[in-house]
């Protein structure tokens, strides 16, 4: 029993040693690619009057253009070589450890210290490229596929939290696909990986990789009360970040595809649209690319090339990884029918950029038996009632407001979504509806 009881032992040490030599082999082949980003942004200075000066005035002070000049805020992240052009190293980092900086300065693993500027940025996935220029060596990183990551993968945090260069952890992935902050103002455009890897402030920018070595994510964000690691890490997957690549360089910003609709999520309450999953497509723009393959309100999305579409988020998600230009096949439910088109897709608008009329400029909602109990509906109110209505659509045009409860259309009593839907998208040139609104009844009409 005791040699046996040696021999377990040994070959569990064995299997540790291996382990080790190959977190050694990572940590000897990612440490070099990993920069520090030191920034210098210039902030607003904000005097702060005292209740003596309130009183009696400030005193004689040489000192009032050192008031006026702005603040020097120094902010420290961490950054990728992922792409060497002649002279031009290219470093692939978060926006917002970029944010509004004057001065960007990037020290390589080896000590080495250059000058760098902002080449562009993608707020919707908080990514940036900066830029600096060496005719001397420069190790550059292997871009990993994010698509293959999975749940209980080992993985590899790298970067430079709270100052201490060069720092890396080690853990698993913990979840695959999860969505940003709740309440935040943060990325629109992109899902995370999660892992337990110890990631703090300063990690930013920094690579996730696995155990080749190659980079599957950028660290980006941690969930904690105290701003510390809890094991709660979150990186943009890599596949999101490939293509802005060659977009920055090419242009200084990224270009994403668009559809052309406002959505939601599929009712999970009710089934009168045929599906429980899916985007439902609430107005098109008129002349998007939707409208043009004739994607219509009431439409559930549940596929794009083949992927599902379970919300609304996955739609986005999908559709923005489409290049302008690009042919997508979109599978949709309507009226309980599945049926497939194709959509070119167009260049997602810029914020403010004028985009057309959003028809019919309303969501509606399918009224449950939960929600009379709710909001204490009479069984007479109607069936469906209008959620959110679009400003300057033709819903709003014609005076719907949320809360409206739709009794008819066109005459015809309409009792779920797909009833509406289908009333909505009849060939007459205008809709009448009859809705309820408190204690009055109102006939209110959209002309297409």
């Amino acid at each position: 029993m005791g040699v046996i009881g040696a021999q377990s032992t040994a070959d569990s040490m064995d299997v540790l040693r291996s382990f080790q030599d190959a977190t050694r082999q990572v940590a000897g082949q990612v440490l070099p690619v990993v920069v520090e980003i030191d920034t210098i942004s210039e902030v607003e200075r904000r005097n702060i009057q005292s209740p003596l000066e309130f009183f009696f005035g400030r005193p004689d002070s040489n000192n009032d253009d050192d008031e006026s000049r702005p603040l020097l805020q120094r902010g420290l992240g961490s950054g990728i070589i992922v792409r060497r052009t002649g002279s031009n190293v290219y470093v692939l980092t978060n926006e917002h450890v970029i944010g509004n900086a004057t001065e960007i300065t990037v020290t390589l693993y080896d000590g080495r210290e250059y000058r760098a500027e902002l080449v562009g940025g993608d707020e919707n996935r908080d990514l940036a490229l900066v830029r600096f220029q060496t005719s001397e060596e420069v190790p550059v990183a292997t871009l990993g596929d994010s698509q293959n990551v999975q749940v209980g993968d080992l993985v590899f945090a790298v970067g430079n939290p709270l100052g201490f260069a060069s720092t890396i952890t080690s853990g698993i992935v913990s979840a695959v696909e999860r969505d940003g902050p709740a309440g935040s103002n943060g990325p629109l455009l992109t899902n995370y990986i999660q892992t337990d890897a110890a990631i703090n402030r300063g990690n930013s920018g920094g690579p996730l990789v696995n155990l080749d070595g190659e980079v599957v994510g950028i660290n980006t964000w941690i969930a904690s009360r105290s701003g510390g690691s809890i094991g709660l890490g979150f990186a943009i997957p890599i596949n999101n970040a490939s293509r802005a690549i060659d977009q920055i360089i090419a242009t200084g910003r990224v270009e994403y595809g668009w559809l052309g609709v406002n959505m939601g999520d599929a009712p999970r309450d009710v089934n009168s649209l045929g599906t429980r999953q899916g985007a439902l497509v609430s107005s098109v723009f008129d002349g998007s690319p939707a409208d043009r393959a004739g994607i219509q309100p009431g439409d559930v999305i549940v596929a794009v090339d083949g992927l599902p579409v379970r919300e609304g988020d996955d739609l986005l998600n999908l559709v923005t990884t489409l290049e302008p230009g690009d042919r997508g096949r979109f599978r949709l439910m309507r009226g309980g029918r599945t049926i497939e088109v194709t959509v070119r897709a167009g260049s997602r608008p810029e914020s403010g950029e004028a985009i057309g009329r959003s028809w019919p400029g309303m969501s509606v909602v399918e009224v449950t038996d939960d929600l009379r109990r709710r909001f204490e509906l009479s069984s007479r109110s109607g069936d469906v009632v209008i959620g959110r209505v679009v400003a300057d659509s033709p819903a709003a045009t014609a005076g719907f407001r949320s809360g409206d409860m739709i009794e008819a259309v066109n005459g015809e009593r309409v009792r779920n979504l797909a009833e509406f839907y289908e009333a909505l998208n009849g060939p007459e040139d205008e809709v009448v509806l009859r809705i309820q609104r408190g204690e009055d009844q109102l006939i209110l009409g959209l002309v297409k």
